[in-house]
């Protein structure tokens, strides 16, 4: 039975694998899961990494609601993993290996870190069944301006994973799935030689920033930095006297 597999928290990582079929389409119930785990994380976690078994990533997510309540309750489910992703005090990591579209591109997009192979391919696929895609246009015009977020939503056009590093979706790209894996590995121990204290501290400062304009996030900078200022010699203090 298809879904998501959630690893035991192993040296600070928190493995999630998605098996849904060939499409990997993400249901409601492991859109769910996923935004408990998200937000709710295991005792000494600090890394997710989301990846996916086949030869899709996630080509978008399950339409099961005939009712206007129901595709309200739905669409309710789905805004509140993409907040998840953005205020979890985890860092995320999407190691995708294959294709994404739609709801896809949305979840490995508002992970911290996205790496794919380079023969992954990435688009919106709503326009082709009579849909404007409300939630991407939520987040998408923010990551590549609105000029590439009108012509990837009204085409449906396929972009390379080269053009999704340019325009913002991806970190980068690499040749095949043995060199996905070793990048992604790479990244995690980077990111796991550090405090997982700092890196909640950046996503919230990043998370606060996109609603304040420039002169607002400077002035809530200064007292981001005098906290992590007091901190730090408080620490330093600690050292010098024990």
């Amino acid at each position: 039975m298809g879904g998501l597999t959630v690893s035991t928290p192993a040296e600070g990582i928190v493995d999630v694998e998605l098996d849904n079929g060939s499409d990997n389409l993400l249901s409601i119930a492991m859109v769910e899961q996923l935004t408990e785990l998200l937000l709710r994380p295991p005792a000494g976690a600090h890394v997710l990494r989301l990846r996916a078994n086949g030869s899709a990533f996630c080509l978008g997510r399950e339409r099961a609601g005939t009712t206007p309540e129901d595709l309200h309750a739905e669409t309710e489910v789905l805004v509140g993993l993409q907040r998840a992703l953005r205020r979890t005090k985890l860092v995320t990591v999407a190691q995708v290996q294959g294709d994404a579209a739609g709801f896809g591109v949305g979840v490995l997009a508002a992970c911290d870190v996205a790496v794919a192979v380079s023969t992954a391919k990435f688009w919106f696929p709503e326009v082709g069944i009579g849909l404007a895609p409300a939630l991407v246009l939520a987040w998408l015009p923010k990551v590549v301006g609105e000029r590439q977020a009108f012509w990837l939503t009204a085409t449906g056009e396929k972009i390379t994973a080269a053009r999704a590093v340019e325009l913002g979706l991806l970190n980068a790209v690499v040749s095949g799935p043995d060199e996905l894996t070793k990048d992604s590995d790479e990244r995690i121990t980077a990111l796991r030689q550090h405090d997982p204290r700092i890196h909640a501290e950046i996503r919230e400062m990043l998370e606060a920033g996109r609603s304040l304009d420039e002169d607002q996030a400077l002035e809530l900078s200064i007292d981001r930095l005098v906290v992590g200022g007091l901190r730090r010699l408080r620490l330093l203090g600690d050292v010098t006297n024990s």
